[in-house]
C-alpha cells in the first residue's frame, strides 16, 4: 500500500504496488522500489535509489542519491528496544527515541545486511552481505562481517 500522504519523484518504478508498505515517506526521482518493502514516516530517499526486495527502512533514516539496499536489507532506529515500561505497560510512540541514520551517495548495501542506528555509512562505500553495522563506514570502504569491519578499499566493478 502507498499512503496518500507519500511524496513520490519522477519516474519512480514500483512494479507491485499493493505488495509495498510505503507511508509518510519521501521518494525521489527515478527511484525503484521492489516488493515486500516498507519504508516508514518521515525517511527520504534522495534520486536514482534502488531498493530490493524485503528490505525495512524505518523512521530516521535518510538516503542520498544512488544507494543501492540490497534484498532483506534491515535498518534499526532505536538503540534500546523494548516493548513495554517497567511497569508491563505497552510504550507508546513518545517512549523511545529515534536515533538517525545516514547512507551517503553512491553506497551500496549488500543482502541480509542490518544497520544500527546512528552510524553513516560513507560516500561510494560496500558493505558486504550479511554484514552488521554497528559504526560509521568510512567512503569508498568495503566493510564486511559482524560486525562490519573495514577491510580496504571498495573493488571497482
Amino acid at each position: 500500500m502507498i499512503a496518500p500522504d507519500v511524496r513520490l519523484g519522477r519516474n519512480v518504478v514500483i512494479p507491485h504496488p499493493e505488495l509495498v508498505n510505503l507511508y509518510g515517506c519521501t521518494i525521489g526521482d527515478s527511484c525503484k522500489i521492489a516488493s515486500f518493502v516498507e519504508i516508514q514516516r518521515g525517511v527520504v530517499l534522495g534520486n536514482n535509489v534502488k531498493v530490493e526486495a524485503f528490505a525495512f527502512i524505518p523512521t530516521g533514516v535518510r538516503i542520498e542519491d544512488g544507494v543501492f539496499i540490497g534484498p532483506h536489507v534491515c535498518f534499526t532506529n532505536d538503540r534500546y528496544p523494548r516493548a513495554a515500561s517497567e511497569a508491563g505497560e505497552l510504550l507508546a510512540a513518545d517512549d523511545w527515541e529515534v536515533v538517525p541514520t545516514l547512507v551517503k551517495r553512491g553506497a551500496s548495501i549488500g543482502a541480509n545486511a542490518t544497520i544500527m542506528c546512528g552510524v553513516t555509512i560513507g560516500e561510494n562505500s560496500l558493505v558486504g552481505a550479511g554484514s552488521t553495522v554497528t559504526h560509521d563506514v568510512a567512503p569508498n570502504m568495503l566493510a564486511v562481517g559482524s560486525p562490519a569491519r573495514p577491510v580496504g578499499p571498495r573493488p571497482q566493478a
